[in-house]
């Protein structure tokens, strides 16, 4: 069936459910029993016409319309039978891999530019170290120094060094997020700037024989903080790309459900940061070897896959039942 007849077709009971959402968020004392069962009959109505939408036509706007407007749905719907826990459960464990799926081109993008970067930066200074000095901000250069990596494990205040760089890469992700509204120019500058970075240190440990050592302090924390950079860049690239193309619908509206998705996205990352932050306060300048901390970087990998992997087959199990159940 092609969009418009669909459209067609169905568009009544969009209707009605999107009224029933508006009443229950304007005038909830109105709502009836009869009313709340309605809803629920409705959302798993439209769940299944997102699930067949979202299978033919997975780029239309129509698709993005069904898919916020069953959001909101479920956010009722469970409100009402579920506490905070099994809320949470619900973003992390299946709403978000929605979410991750949906953005992956503008992840996909991010992560593109900051390797981009990474390979400015490695091949600036491997040609010629002094541009170390050009690359990294001013003082910052002298304060590297490939000998001294490791050393000193004793006097580093592991909490209070955990918790500055969780905040601070919690204000990265904040600013990459915000800063979308600038058409996305900044999440780009920032992107291209940290890989710059890592790229141009990366070289440099190279240059002194130093590079299993240097990635054995990275990685640790560095699988899960970039993963969580990836996805607020990815968040801030898309707010600033419906500011340039709406699209079907108008710029405000897409550019505030832009803003609403990518914020799902930035909170989805905070944990992330935490993680990343105690395992680099804590792991990454401990006197562990640099085996055992491959090994954690290792586990975090297997652990991100797998989660994310886990969300798949969740999402999969729940599009084959609005299937099932669009059949009946």
């Amino acid at each position: 069936m092609d969009i418009t007849s669909f459209w067609h077709k169905h568009k009544t009971s969009w209707s009605e459910l999107e009224q029933l959402v508006e009443r229950f968020g304007r005038q909830p004392r109105t709502i009836s029993a009869a009313d709340i069962d309605r809803l629920t009959l409705l959302y798993k109505k439209v769940s299944a016409h997102l699930a067949y939408i979202r299978t033919f036509h997975p780029g239309d706007e129509v698709t993005l319309y069904l898919n916020q407007l069953v959001s909101r749905a479920h956010n009722l719907t469970y409100r009402q039978q579920s506490g905070s826990f099994q809320q949470l459960r619900h973003f992390f464990g299946s709403y978000l891999f929605s979410l991750v799926q949906k953005r992956s081109g503008f992840i996909g993008i991010a992560a593109f530019l900051f390797l981009l970067g990474a390979i400015f930066g490695f091949a600036a200074v491997m040609a010629d170290p002094l541009n170390i000095y050009a690359v990294l901000p001013q003082g910052m250069a002298e304060q590297f120094d490939p000998a001294q990596l490791g050393k000193g494990h004793d006097d580093i205040n592991s909490p209070v060094i955990s918790t500055l760089i969780m905040t601070n890469n919690m204000k990265v992700a904040i600013l990459a997020f915000v800063s979308g509204i600038t058409l996305g120019i900044f999440p780009i500058y920032l992107l291209l700037f940290n890989g710059l970075l890592v790229g141009a240190l990366a070289a440099l440990y190279a240059q002194a024989g130093n590079s299993y050592a240097f990635w054995a302090y990275i990685l640790p924390h560095g699988v899960i903080e970039l993963t969580a950079i990836f996805i607020a860049g990815g968040a801030g690239l898309h707010m600033g790309y419906r500011l340039l193309v709406p699209g079907r619908f108008a710029r405000k509206h897409q550019f505030l459900e832009a803003a609403k998705e990518s914020a799902q996205l930035l909170l989805a990352t905070l944990p992330l940061f935490v993680i990343a932050g105690i395992i680099e306060g804590f792991i990454t300048p401990s006197g562990l070897s640099l085996e055992t901390k491959y090994g954690v970087a290792l586990a975090t990998l297997l652990i991100l896959g797998g989660w994310y992997g886990w969300g798949l087959k969740r999402q999969r199990s729940a599009h084959s039942a609005s299937l099932a159940l669009m059949s009946k």
